[in-house]
C-alpha cells in the first residue's frame, strides 16, 4: 500500500519525485524517503511523517542534484513507523538502494541465512532483507544488478513492487512486481516509474503497466527490456495511452479531496452510465455483459467478492440482482472467501468489485474462482489495473481518480454499474416488463440531478455535525436496500473522524444495540418512503421512547418522521432500488464535517491507505 516513484532522464529528479510522492501519499503516509544519485554518491534522506516532513529533511541533509532518483511514501507493515524503518533501504555495502511496496513473507528465514553470512541489519523491515539478498547474489555470483534482482526474487515468497538502484550502474533502474502495481512512464529520452500514473501525467501520456512476475531494466538512452522473473525470458512491452489529466488529481478549490469527490458524484454517475444507458431506444449496452450473456443467463448464482466500501456496494447489488433479475446472489468478504475453501462451480459467476483494481484479497479471490472454473467479471475504476487484467470480462466505473482515502464517488458509481448489469439481465431474462424497464432507465437518468439536489443540504448537515461532533458513539439503521447504506455511513464516520459507529438492519436494533441507546446516543435512521417505511417508523418510535437523538434521512415532504426526529435531512424521491445513490450523500457529508470540526486529516486518516495491496 506504499507509494513508489522514480525518475531517470535529463531533468532534475528531485522535484519530480517529491511532487510524485505528494500525489501518491494517499497510498501511505507513515514515513517518506528519497535517494538521489548525483553521479558519484547515493544521497539518501528519510523520515517518519509525511512528504512535507521529508522536504524539510532534504533541505538540511543532502544535495538535491541528480538526474536519477527513487522515492517512497510508506504504510508500515514490518517495523513501526520511524526514521530507520523508512525507505529507501541500502545494502550493507551502501552500493544498492531499494524502495518496496508489499510484504516478503519468508523474510525471517532469509534474514537468518544472511546474518550467518556476516550481514547486519539496522531496521526491522523485510525490505532491508531483500536488498541485502540482492547484494549477496550479485557479489557471490559476480552478476550485473538486473540479473541479481531476478535471481534473488526467485527466492522470495510474498508480494512486491520494487525499484532498485546501484551506484555502480549510475544510469539504470531495475523494477519488478508481483501483486503490487507498478507503471512506467515513457517520455523523450526519460523514464518515470510509479505505483500509478498520477506522478507523471504532465510529462507523458505513454505508459507500460508491468504484469505480475515481470521485471524491467530501464537504462538511459536505451529501450526498456521487460523480462519474466521466473525464467528471464523477454516480454514485448505494451504501451498504453493514459486517459487521466492533471486537473482530475487536483483539489480544484475544495478544502479536501474528499469534499471535491463528494461533489463530483453527479458527474461521475452520469459518466458511468453515459453511452451505456440509451433511454430513448430503451436499451442498455455493456460489451462485457453482451459478449457473455449466455454465461450470465445460465448461471446458477452470482457470487460477489469485495472489501470495505466495495463490499457494501456488493450488498446493494445483492438486492438489485435478486429483485430485478431473479438470480441468487451471495456477497462475500474477499479476505474470507479466499481462505474458506468455498464451493464454486463452472455454473457460477463471480463479480469482483474494487475501486483501485489492486486489492490483494480480491485478486486472490479472483484467482481462486478462476481455478475452480467460474466465470469472473470485474468492476473497477482504474484502467489497466490488475483486476481489469485478471478477470474474464468486466465493466469500468468512470468515477475518475479518487484521491481521498475514504471512498465516496467510487461507491455510487459501483452501484450504478451493478444496477445497469442487473437491469440488462432482467430484460434478457424477461423478469421485468417493458414499461417497468423504461421507468427504471428514466429514473436512473435523473439520479445525477437528484444527487445535486441532495448536496444542497450541505449547510444543514454541517449544523447537525456541529451538534454531535463530540459524541463517542453513533448508530446507523436502515432496512432493505438502505441497510448497506447504514453500514457504509458508519464506516465513513469511523474512517475519518475516529468516532465509534455501527451500522445495523433496523429490525436488529432490538437484538442488542437498543441497550446502547440513551439521551447521549445519536442514531441515524434512513427512512425513505419507499421500502418498509412503516416498520422503520416503528423503530424510530422505539428509539424515541428511550430518549435517543434521532437524525432521520427522509424523502422530501415527509411528515411522520419529521414529528419524531430531532433532525431530518431530506433527499429527493426515487425508486427504492436507486435510493442508496441518494441516501448515502448526507451520510458522506455528515462524516466529512464532523471530521473537519475535530481537526482530523480527512484525506489521509490514520492507519489507512487507499489501495490495500497486502493482506
Amino acid at each position: 500500500m506504499c507509494g513508489i516513484v522514480g525518475y531517470l532522464g535529463h531533468r532534475e529528479a528531485y522535484p519530480i519525485i517529491i511532487e510524485g510522492l505528494k500525489r501518491l501519499e494517499y497510498r501511505g503516509y507513515d514515513s517518506a524517503g528519497i535517494a538521489l544519485f548525483d553521479g558519484t554518491n547515493l544521497n539518501i534522506s528519510k523520515t517518519k511523517g509525511k512528504v512535507a516532513d521529508l522536504e524539510n529533511c532534504v533541505e538540511k541533509q543532502i544535495s538535491k542534484n541528480g538526474n536519477l532518483g527513487i522515492g517512497h511514501t510508506r504504510w508500515a507493515t514490518h517495523g513501526v513507523p520511524n526514521d530507520v524503518n523508512s525507505h529507501p533501504h541500502t545494502s550493507n555495502s551502501g552500493n544498492l538502494a531499494i524502495i518496496h511496496n508489499g510484504i516478503i513473507e519468508n523474510y525471517d528465514s532469509l534474514k537468518k541465512e544472511l546474518i550467518s553470512r556476516g550481514y547486519s541489519f539496522k531496521s526491522d523491515t523485510d525490505t532491508e532483507v531483500l536488498i541485502n539478498l540482492i547484494e549477496d547474489v550479485k557479489k557471490k555470483e559476480g552478476l550485473k544488478i538486473g540479473k541479481a534482482v531476478q535471481i534473488a526474487l526467485n527466492q522470495v515468497v510474498g508480494a512486491y513492487a520494487i525499484a532498485v538502484v546501484d551506484k555502480n550502474s549510475p544510469e539504470e533502474i531495475i523494477i519488478a512486481r508481483l501483486g503490487s502495481p507498478l507503471a512506467i512512464g515513457i517520455g523523450d529520452n526519460e523514464f518515470f516509474i510509479a505505483s500509478d500514473a498520477s506522478p507523471f501525467i504532465e510529462y507523458t501520456k505513454n505508459a507500460i503497466y508491468l504484469e505480475d512476475e515481470e521485471m524491467a531494466i530501464i537504462k538511459k538512452g536505451k529501450d526498456i527490456k521487460i523480462r519474466k522473473i521466473k525464467d528471464d525470458s523477454l516480454v514485448d512491452p505494451y504501451v498504453q495511452q493514459l486517459q487521466i489529466n492533471l486537473e482530475q488529481i487536483e483539489k480544484s478549490g475544495f478544502d479536501h479531496f474528499m469534499l471535491k469527490e463528494i461533489y463530483e458524484q453527479p458527474k461521475a454517475i452520469n459518466d458511468t452510465y453515459r453511452g451505456r444507458l440509451l433511454r430513448e431506444e430503451a436499451i442498455i449496452k455493456m460489451a462485457g455483459v453482451e459478449d457473455n450473456m449466455k454465461k450470465f443467463l445460465n448461471a446458477n448464482r452470482i457470487i460477489i467478492v469485495a472489501c470495505g466500501t466495495s463490499w457494501h456496494a456488493g450488498l446493494v447489488a445483492e438486492y438489485i440482482f435478486e429483485d430485478l433479475a431473479r438470480i441468487p446472489v451471495e456477497v462475500e468478504y474477499a479476505s474470507e472467501f479466499r481462505y474458506r475453501n468455498p464451493v464454486i462451480t463452472e455454473k457460477d459467476i463471480v463479480i469482483a468489485i474494487s475501486q483501485s483494481g489492486e486489492t490483494a484479497d480480491t485478486l486472490a479471490a479472483i484467482k481462486l474462482a478462476k481455478s475452480r472454473g467460474a466465470f469472473v467479471f470485474g468492476v473497477c475504476n482504474v484502467v489497466g489495473s490488475s483486476i481489469a487484467r485478471e478477470t474474464d470480462a468486466g465493466a469500468y466505473t468512470h468515477a475518475g481518480p479518487e484521491i481521498g482515502v475514504a471512498s465516496t464517488k467510487a461507491f455510487t458509481t459501483q452501484i450504478t454499474v451493478l444496477t445497469l448489469i442487473a437491469l440488462r439481465l432482467a430484460r434478457a431474462k424477461g423478469t421485468i416488463s417493458s414499461s417497468d424497464f423504461r421507468h427504471y432507465l428514466l429514473e436512473l437518468e435523473m439520479i445525477p440531478k437528484k444527487v445535486e439536489k441532495a448536496l444542497q443540504a450541505d449547510a444543514h448537515i454541517k449544523e447537525i455535525a456541529d451538534i454531535y461532533k463530540n459524541v463517542s458513539n453513533f448508530l446507523y439503521l436502515g432496512r432493505g436496500y438502505n441497510f448497506p447504506v447504514a453500514l457504509e455511513g458508519a464506516l465513513k464516520l469511523k474512517e475519518i473522524s475516529y468516532i465509534h459507529a455501527e451500522g445495523y438492519p433496523a429490525a436488529e436494533m432490538k437484538h442488542g444495540p437498543i441497550a446502547l441507546i440513551d439521551e447521549n446516543m445519536p442514531i441515524v435512521v434512513i427512512a425513505t418512503k419507499t421500502g418498509h417505511y412503516d416498520k422503520v417508523v416503528s423503530n424510530i418510535q422505539e428509539i424515541k421512547s428511550r430518549k435517543g437523538k434521532i437524525i432521520g434521512v427522509v424523502t422530501e415532504g415527509d411528515i411522520t418522521v419529521r414529528e419524531l426526529a430531532d433532525h431530518i435531512i431530506e433527499v429527493p424521491d426515487t425508486l427504492e432500488s436507486l435510493s442508496p445513490l441518494l441516501t448515502t450523500i448526507p451520510l458522506q457529508l455528515l462524516s466529512y464535517y464532523i471530521a473537519v470540526m475535530l481537526g482530523k486529516n480527512v484525506d489521509q486518516p490514520r492507519n489507512l491507505a487507499k489501495s490495500v495491496t497486502v493482506e
